[in-house]
């Protein structure tokens, strides 16, 4: 058929917008399928962006020319950085979004893309031609050509919602879910899986007794996500904190059997890191107490999000529940929780690149692989975008690997582990944190939004021109000395010397880098004006021992995956290898050595047998 588009992105929400962008950005053609053209982007759960490991991802996608960062950073009413007192590596930030207006935002940048159209509709069937998606047939008949498709469907596909007994057939509520599509893909032949998610009820603010809450407000200077930022300080909503109490644990308790998560209504894994609140007080039978976070939705409206309470208890025991939260005794319900399932496709059935391996031109991203969150779920769909684009042009697919990006520990562990639950982003995961810090995503990723033309000269520019000033300030600190007599309540730790270096300043043991900046500011006048040159240039010094250290185990790191294993290498003539590994690289085909070894199951004895079977397979020129 012929193709209408370039690509097709099916799906609205974090994954499928920054997809269709990145489509734009590179020059091509790119239609959105949503069941409504008004909810770009909605938040479906909480009303934030970032958050620890998920913010690293914001700041990639921000460094790709992506839009989340953009778009929270202009819709956000509370800013917040985290970790401060730790090393640079954990240090993320988060932001309390208005809802609503993030929403509009989205909808409204995406409206003046003139390479963008937004179809509304429901995705019902892939169609294939000679091993290649070629177009959708929507349910209600309409035939869509393309090039190449990007399915991102987050809880829509089978989406069927969970309150007590009841069942709404739903990806979220009040909106209808796309059944016809999940038997589409297991008509073209791929495996499909049901997992889990959850969201609280909402409250209404003014039922709430603030006084008996704790305040948590925002950070000033406002720590803003994007580079294209140009939102002056505002004044910002604060949160509270709050916390369950001995009657919630009863109650809760007393009613496990009520919830379908234990009636045995719901079979599918939910997320580990995210329970329900009846899920917590099983799991943790020990704790009297939970937090709760009161996050308001919006300046807009008085609706609030108890982070933390997600529940599918039924709407009456929803209530009663939260009236025995700490300062929300007269607290009124506007929107119950709900548990919501849906269908999604095991990710080794994807290349790295996002590209299934049964069906060229078509991708995938977002929960549709098994991973929860907005950020995740907006840097896999802008990976997807790009790689459609290269697949149409014939050229090589973006690969991030873990040394380079956080978007790329997050799509190796999916594509190198069985997804079981739920996959959510933590610091945690990366081995080379060190060098995947928010401060240097652009240094990381600079090379590649200007290779794929992601991003346009003026932004190339500004951060040639922020890199250049940071090499500079390095230089400054190295150079200027001060007298130790001007530190004050620091002279005594340099009392053999009459003065130091601000280098020697920023490396002293025992105070942080936001710590001593201020202090280098009293009587540093030669000092940039910018923060983020500051903290960069202050990173690179404190942290250099360090980060040359972890560059030694990067291109160890590199070597491995240099090691590569052709697309048709066949497993099954290795004499030594245990018949489970040999499952495994037929199940996971590994791309390099590298990736082989992470795979879950494979023994080092495993690896080494592989190793010297490729060897003599590249060796004999097969």
């Amino acid at each position: 058929m012929m193709a209408e588009y370039d690509v097709i992105v099916v799906g609205g929400g974090h994954a499928g917008v920054e997809a269709a962008l990145a489509v734009a950005r590179m020059g091509k053609t790119a239609a959105i399928v949503t069941m409504d053209a008004k909810r770009l982007a909605l938040m479906s759960c909480n009303p934030a962006i970032g958050g620890v490991g998920k913010s690293h991802v914001v700041k990639e996608i921000d460094a790709l020319g992506g839009l989340m960062g953009e778009a929270i950073d202009a819709t956000g009413i509370q800013f917040r950085r985290l970790n401060l007192s730790r090393g640079p590596a954990v240090w993320s930030t988060r932001a309390q979004a208005d809802r609503i207006k993030y929403n509009d935002y989205v909808v409204d940048f995406v409206r003046r893309q003139e390479s963008v159209d937004v179809i509304e509709g429901v995705a019902g069937e892939i169609l294939a031609d000679a091993g290649r998606a070629v177009g959708i047939v929507t349910e209600d008949g309409r035939r869509i050509g393309s090039r190449a498709i990007v399915i991102a469907t987050g809880t829509f596909l089978g989406g069927l919602i969970h309150i007590g007994e009841k069942k709404i057939r739903a990806g979220r509520i009040g909106e209808k879910a796309a059944w016809e599509l999940s038997e589409s893909f297991r008509a073209l032949g791929f495996e499909i899986g049901r997992l889990k998610t959850g969201t609280p009820p909402r409250i209404d603010g003014a039922t709430i007794d603030w006084s008996r809450c704790e305040i948590q407000p925002g950070e000033t200077p406002i720590p803003f996500f994007s580079s294209r930022s140009s939102r002056e300080q505002f004044d910002q909503t604060p949160c509270h904190l709050t916390y369950t109490t001995a009657a919630t644990k009863l109650l809760v308790s007393a009613n496990f059997e009520a919830s379908p998560i234990f009636s045995g209504q719901i079979n599918s894994t939910g997320p580990r890191y995210c329970p329900s609140i009846e899920d917590k007080f099983f799991r943790f039978a020990d704790k009297e107490r939970h937090q709760i976070f009161l996050e308001p939705e919006g300046n807009g409206t008085s609706e609030v999000y108890p982070n933390g309470f997600s529940t599918a208890l039924p709407e009456e025991i929803q209530r009663q529940a939260i009236r025995t939260v700490a300062g929300l005794e007269e607290a009124v319900v506007t929107q119950p929780g709900y548990a919501v399932e849906y269908d999604y496709c095991p990710a080794y059935q994807v290349k790295p690149t996002l590209e299934t391996r049964r069906l060229e031109g078509l991708f995938l991203a977002g929960q549709i692989l098994g991973t929860s969150g907005y950020e995740e779920a907006a840097g896999q769909g802008l990976i997807a975008g790009v790689n459609a684009v290269l697949q149409i042009e014939r050229e090589p697919g973006l690969v991030l690997d873990r040394s380079e990006a956080y978007i790329g520990v997050m799509i190796d562990d999916i594509t190198t582990h069985s997804t079981t639950e739920p996959y959510r982003l933590f610091t945690s995961r990366a081995e080379y944190r060190l060098a995947l810090r928010e401060d240097n995503a652009r240094d990381r990723l600079h090379q590649y939004a200007r290779k794929y033309r992601l991003i346009n000269e003026a932004e190339a520019d500004h951060f040639e021109r922020l890199d250049q000033a940071t090499r500079e300030q390095i230089k400054h600190f190295q150079k200027k000395r001060v007298a130790v007599a001007d530190l004050g309540e620091l002279r005594a730790r340099f009392q053999k010397r009459e003065n130091i270096s601000l280098e020697g300043l920023l490396k002293q043991p025992g105070i942080t880098i936001n710590e001593a900046l201020p202090i280098i500011a009293r009587f540093d006048g030669e000092l940039s004006h910018e923060r983020e040159v500051l903290e960069r240039a202050a990173i690179w010094i404190r942290y250099k021992g360090y980060i040359d250290k972890q560059q030694r185990e990067i291109e160890k790191f590199k070597r491995m995956e240099g090691a590569v294993i052709p697309a048709d290498f066949s497993y099954d003539t290795i004499a030594g290898l245990k018949q489970e590994a040999r499952e495994k690289f037929r199940r996971f085909r590994p791309g390099s050595l590298g990736q082989a070894g992470r795979i879950e199951g494979v023994t080092p004895g495993d690896l080494a047998v592989l190793s010297i079977h490729l060897k003599k397979w590249s060796g004999s020129g097969e």
